[in-house]
């Protein structure tokens, strides 16, 4: 590995913006495959009792997989394997790589077969008449194998992202959603009416085995290769873990908060057991913002502000966690604007079919609501956490974390009773705006007070301007087409779909004539796509 010359920083922005845009661009894809998926899901099963005993089951190894796996392994990992890369030292990242990639597979391995043991003991006794324990119990075990899956994955696209490859691994998920779609709609008339679930669960488990070769075949592209070896006397194999384990802490309360929402929406009465099946394809039209924006922008720029604080570089930390907060905001105030005034039609439009009905829509548009609100401050949540991350100060966001879960739990207690679902998610919505100000007030102090903050402040009021025009121009002119082109799937894709081009146009329009320079950095970037066509 020779020396290569530092890149100046209208390159270094062009590149991360480059990448940025390619990350966002299949993050959409995917995120649209999502709701694909989730959509014909929804037509399967609606949001009855078993689609609720699919959704603990599939949280339950999703969570295992973060506390122990996947993003808290990303995380902890990237910083160290990436400082390695940066001294030259390209033949001990490697090995390092190999060791932890064995260690994984033996310990994630042994808590998957201990998490199938479980499953079979806990969840029949936790069931009863808000879910069905037996049925959640067995589909937890088809898909438990996913926490060791998740965990190889996530280390080795830790690689590819210290190498800025964006691509495989912005793709995999794509495909990892097509796979679920194909075999959910083959395998789906395979069981009998009871226990056709089982289908959407091998899907899951499949689709995730073909993602890690994805990912896999990826690495030959800097031309990695996995060593037969475990060094655990290797300083940086205990250095990876010693970050690991608050990163799995805090990570690990922030995934509780869907458990948590899912728990407490099969107590809420009236509405038998739907609760957290709509809690759940709520959060999921809420990640399509959320992935396709700040997913994109904290992920490009991870390895980047890891980089930065390796060589020590605090001015430039300071601009691009900025400018990534000023992204953020750019792209999801808008999109939260939108959500908040349209969450019925775009629940109606995207869900009500087959067995989801009416009552499904309401229940799901009044959880999206609040979600909406949550959006922008989740987003920024994501990209601060991440600098921690870099600056491997990860201890700084667990303890914020376990102080937000508190937060969370308190008020989704007090308000689930009164308002129902919108009392969860409420707490949720609360537990994320303190989380977003006692972060960014921790990194202020850190910058020694200098976060770029007022100018922060004065472009995100300008961007709340403008989002809140064009919310409501997209509210009026899906109201007056709606009344003329009524709820058929053909006419909601036209209301629905006019009502968001205006808003997104008078938007655009608008943040550029504020002048606003991540909007221009946008713009430049499209035009120069086009001008290279």
């Amino acid at each position: 590995m020779t020396d290569t010359p530092p890149e100046g920083p209208s390159k270094r922005r062009r590149r991360i913006a480059s990448n940025t845009a390619i990350f966002a661009v299949f993050t959409a894809v995917s995120r649209v495959a999502g709701l694909v998926r989730e959509i014909i899901a929804a037509g399967f099963y609606g949001t009855s009792k078993a689609a609720s005993a699919f959704t603990i089951a599939s949280q339950i190894p999703n969570l295992m997989a973060n506390l122990f796996a996947q993003a808290a392994l990303s995380a902890a990992f990237v910083p160290v394997f990436t400082d390695l890369l940066e001294q030259n030292r390209k033949r001990e990242a490697f090995k390092l790589a190999s060791s932890l990639f064995w260690i994984i597979l033996v310990v994630l391995g042994s808590i998957t077969v201990l998490g199938i043991v479980l499953a079979g003991l806990i969840l029949p006794a936790l069931g009863g008449r808000n879910f069905d324990g037996d049925l959640a119990a067995t589909l937890t075990q088809i898909m438990f194998p996913v926490v060791l899956i998740l965990g190889l994955t996530g280390m080795l696209v830790g690689i590819l992202q210290s190498y800025d490859e964006f691509s495989i691994p912005a793709l995999a998920p794509v495909v990892w959603n097509g796979v679920i779609i194909v075999l959910l709609v083959v395998l789906h008339s395979h069981f009998s009416h009871g226990h056709s679930i089982y289908a959407y669960a091998i899907a899951w488990l499949v689709a995730t085995v073909v993602q890690m070769l994805m990912i896999t075949s990826a690495l030959r592209r800097i031309d990695f290769r996995l060593r037969f070896e475990v060094d655990w006397r290797d300083p940086r194999v205990r250095q990876v873990f010693g970050l690991m384990l608050p990163v799995t802490v805090g990570l690990g309360i922030v995934n509780l908060d869907a458990l948590i929402n899912s728990t407490f929406g099969a107590l809420v009465h009236g509405i038998h057991g739907q609760g957290p099946r709509a809690i759940q394809l709520a959060f999921l039209i809420y990640m399509l913002p959320q992935g396709v924006f700040s997913v994109a922008v904290s992920t490009v720029l991870f390895p980047t502000l890891s980089r930065q604080a390796s060589r020590r570089e605090p001015a430039a930390m300071r601009h691009t966690l900025a400018n990534g907060m000023r992204q953020i905001n750019l792209l999801l105030i808008p999109a939260a604007g939108g959500m908040l005034l349209l969450a019925t039609p775009i629940t109606r439009l995207v869900f009500q079919h087959g067995s989801f009905n009416a009552e499904s829509t309401r229940l799901t548009a009044e959880a999206l609501r609040w979600f909406a609100i949550s959006l922008p401050f989740g987003g920024l949540n994501l990209l601060l956490t991440r600098t921690f991350f870099a600056l491997q100060r990860p201890w700084i966001p667990t303890s914020l974390a376990a102080m937000n879960m508190i937060v969370d739990i308190i008020v989704s207690i007090a308000l689930y009773k009164p308002f129902g679902i919108a009392g969860l998610v409420i707490g949720t919505a609360v537990a994320n705006m303190v989380m977003t100000y006692l972060q960014i007030e921790r990194l202020r102090i850190g910058f020694n007070g200098r976060l770029e903050g007022g100018q922060t402040l004065m472009i995100t009021v300008r961007i709340f301007v403008a989002a809140a025009l064009a919310a409501a121009l997209a509210r009026g002119v899906w109201a007056v087409t709606d009344g003329i082109v009524g709820h058929s799937i053909a006419g909601q894709l036209v209301s629905v779909g006019l009502a968001v081009a205006a808003g997104g146009a008078l938007y655009a329009k608008a943040v550029l004539m504020m002048r606003i320079p991540e909007a221009r950095q946008i713009e430049a970037l499209i035009m120069s796509r086009l001008r290279a066509r």
